[in-house]
């Protein structure tokens, strides 16, 4: 299936090679929403930083059990392409919101060679950790919703690898990346975040973790992307 990305250059002015961010959507967004509801083009303005905005669709970036192989096309293959096309260096970076918040955590956890600092903004850091137990996960789930994460994760995938607390337990503490996670005090997905953060404080990560005012709308997201950039900056060094 032919998909897309939008990318942000640096100016002519600005010489490489250059990091590089992946910026991911949220569940029912594509490539173009960073750029149409945020400014995040002024906000990496003058930065030695291409921004890469794939379309992730609904697969929560994921090799779906029945449908596509977000996780391969976008962690994987279009790693290499950017490189084709444009003089880049690693570590490379990662944020996202909701959809794109789980996104940017799993590909920091399972690519940090690469992906060396990552970013959640509202993350739904706990889909593929609570299964479909509706008790467990302390909200009920429509039936046509439930089909379609059925398809992406299969019928059990606590303990597998879309499970982010079980691969963050299995990841070497040499290996751990930068980690920074933020949620709103009003979003539906605080108490997810919350009970994520403190599944990491016991397995000893260093992470940095803040909740301001807000709910899940890009009135705070355009606020606290300027966060991750700075957070980034501080751990790729530019």
């Amino acid at each position: 299936m032919a998909t897309a990305a939008n990318i942000i250059l640096p100016s002519p002015d600005v010489k490489g090679p250059y990091h590089v961010m992946f910026l991911l959507h949220g569940l029912s967004d594509d490539h173009s929403i960073w750029s149409r509801r945020t400014s995040i083009e002024r906000y990496v303005e003058g930065l030695p930083l291409i921004v890469v905005m794939p379309n992730g669709g609904r697969g929560f970036y994921s090799d779906a059990k029945q449908g596509f192989a977000y996780e391969t096309a976008i962690a994987k293959e279009l790693p290499a392409i950017v490189e084709g096309y444009f003089s880049t260096k690693l570590p490379w970076c990662v944020t996202g919101l909701s959809m794109g918040g789980y996104g940017a955590a799993k590909f920091a956890l399972k690519y940090p060679e690469r992906f060396k600092s990552g970013h959640s903004h509202s993350g739904a850091l706990l889909f593929g950790h609570l299964g479909f137990d509706i008790a467990k996960s302390r909200r009920e789930m429509g039936k046509e919703i439930e089909a379609e994460f059925r398809r992406i994760l299969g019928d059990n995938p606590t303990g597998g690898p879309d499970d982010l607390c079980h691969v963050a337990s299995n990841l070497p503490a040499a290996r751990r990346p930068y980690l920074r996670i933020d949620c709103g005090t009003e979003d539906f997905l605080l108490e997810d975040n919350r009970d994520f953060v403190a599944v990491f404080t016991e397995l000893g990560f260093d992470f940095e973790y803040e909740e301001f005012p807000g709910s899940h709308e890009w009135g705070y997201w355009d606020q606290h992307v300027q966060e991750a950039i700075a957070f980034h900056r501080k751990n790729l060094g530019f």
